[in-house]
């Protein structure tokens, strides 16, 4: 093999020229392989109005059912109804998530039917963060990344813990991505 730098006949098989030192021939990977670099999920905090609320449905029950054996009923249906607060709120955070890959940003949505919008990191145009008051307190933020395929196409992650920390995420993924 000749080594295209300066053109020194060397060994064959050889990775570099024995001569110069330039690489003979770079080994391809056979496929380019996409790794996950983040998952996202809205903030717990989101969902404390309906913990606040299940925990007074069980203080009614448990007062309900103190109040004597006409209470009984009324207290297993109050204990029934904070439990599915709680399962509604679970249920409502696991169905929005957000995936940031080495390839793309994966937005899904819904749990028995399911809702999927992709961008490519290299189609990112912007990524935006902003805070209310309230979710500077509790350290959340919603995170717009907007697409420059079309006006239209953003995707938007409310309520998230750091924000920052994630649009400094996509910012790196998608400088490595175009790199």
């Amino acid at each position: 093999m000749r080594c295209p730098q300066c053109g020194f006949e060397t060994a064959g098989g050889a990775a570099f020229c024995s001569r110069c030192g330039t690489r003979l021939f770079a080994p391809r990977p056979a496929a380019v392989r996409e790794f996950a670099l983040d998952r996202i999920m809205t903030s717990w905090w989101t969902y404390a109005g309906s913990f606040v609320a299940a925990a007074l449905l069980l203080i009614l029950s448990v007062a309900a059912m103190a109040s004597g054996t006409n209470g009984q009923p009324i207290a297993g249906a109050l204990f029934v109804l904070s439990i599915l607060v709680i399962a509604a709120a679970v249920l409502s955070r696991r169905g929005t998530s957000w995936s940031i890959t080495s390839e793309r940003l994966i937005e899904r949505r819904g749990l028995l039917s399911q809702t999927r919008r992709e961008v490519e990191l290299a189609d990112i145009r912007s990524v935006e963060v902003s805070r209310t008051f309230s979710q500077r307190l509790l350290g959340l933020g919603s995170v717009v990344v907007s697409s420059a395929a079309s006006a239209d196409y953003l995707i938007r992650m409310n309520n998230v813990a750091n924000p920052d920390e994630i649009a400094e995420t996509v910012r790196r993924a998608r400088l490595k991505r175009l790199a």
